[in-house]
């Protein structure tokens, strides 16, 4: 009948602006649990947690700061690198030391008050400020090929190669015994280690881990769930409060 108005009830959020919405909030969400998930898996396949229980890194990592360390094989260790390994001669448990030399390198301690490996002296910035890169004196000792010397970043209290120089191996550790180099101090939250620039002159230093990437990877997915779950319920208010009024506008005529 002409000059009625008649009104129409629209059954769900049939707009297509709704449907699209829907469609991009289930797509982010997807997506978001692929990144996640993806990069949770890829991190916990590359790198292994471990706690300090120690201050003998301090100030690079204190005592029961927790750590990301990248498992690697030993061959890939370079100068500089602060490694996860271990070797029964000094303890039983994983121990956490900085590489200071490698197979065929000569390592002394201290003219003018620094470490020097192959004759030259190693600028080491992550020593706590004023301290000496040794306590007592390191005689010249030449690492045998396949093994390390390590030491602490706080040299006056750390048990590392210079307790051991009077074993066997010399305080030197094989690099079989090497598990994982560490990337980031992760609890204290104080990010990825420095570079050790220091040892630039003798070689080039280990890259880092894909720690960043991964943790990226991380965030995104995060932030891809979280919005779009937000985005779909809005989507859907927004699509049918334009659908009840578009319905309205045309029971008006």
């Amino acid at each position: 009948m002409s000059g009625q108005s008649t009104t129409r009830t629209v059954p769900g959020d049939r707009s297509p602006g709704g449907r699209t919405g829907q469609r991009l909030s289930g797509l982010a969400v997807a997506l978001g649990l692929v990144l996640f998930l993806g990069g949770f898996v890829w991190g916990a396949v590359l790198y292994r947690p471990y706690t300090v229980p120690t201050p003998s890194m301090a100030p690079t990592i204190g005592a029961g700061d927790r750590v990301l360390a990248e498992r690697i094989d030993g061959g890939d260790v370079r100068r500089g690198d602060v490694v996860v390994f271990t070797d029964t001669t000094w303890s039983d448990l994983p121990m956490v030391k900085r590489v200071v030399a490698v197979g065929g390198d000569t390592v002394s301690c201290c003219q003018d008050g620094k470490l020097e490996v192959n004759g030259e002296e190693i600028d080491e910035p992550y020593l706590a400020e004023g301290t000496a890169a040794e306590f007592g004196a390191i005689p010249e000792v030449t690492v045998p090929k396949g093994r390390l010397f390590l030491l602490g970043d706080e040299r006056s209290g750390s048990l590392d190669s210079t307790a051991h120089l009077t074993d066997a191996a010399g305080g030197t550790v094989s690099r079989d015994a090497v598990q994982a180099r560490v990337d980031a101090v992760v609890w204290p939250m104080n990010g990825m280690l420095e570079a050790p620039t220091g040892f630039e002159q003798l070689g080039a230093l280990s890259s880092p881990g894909p720690l960043r990437t991964v943790a990226a990877l991380v965030i995104a997915g995060a932030v891809l769930i979280l919005g779009g779950a937000a985005y779909g319920p809005f989507a859907k208010r927004a699509g049918a409060t334009g659908a009840r009024a578009d319905a309205g506008t045309a029971g008006a005529r």
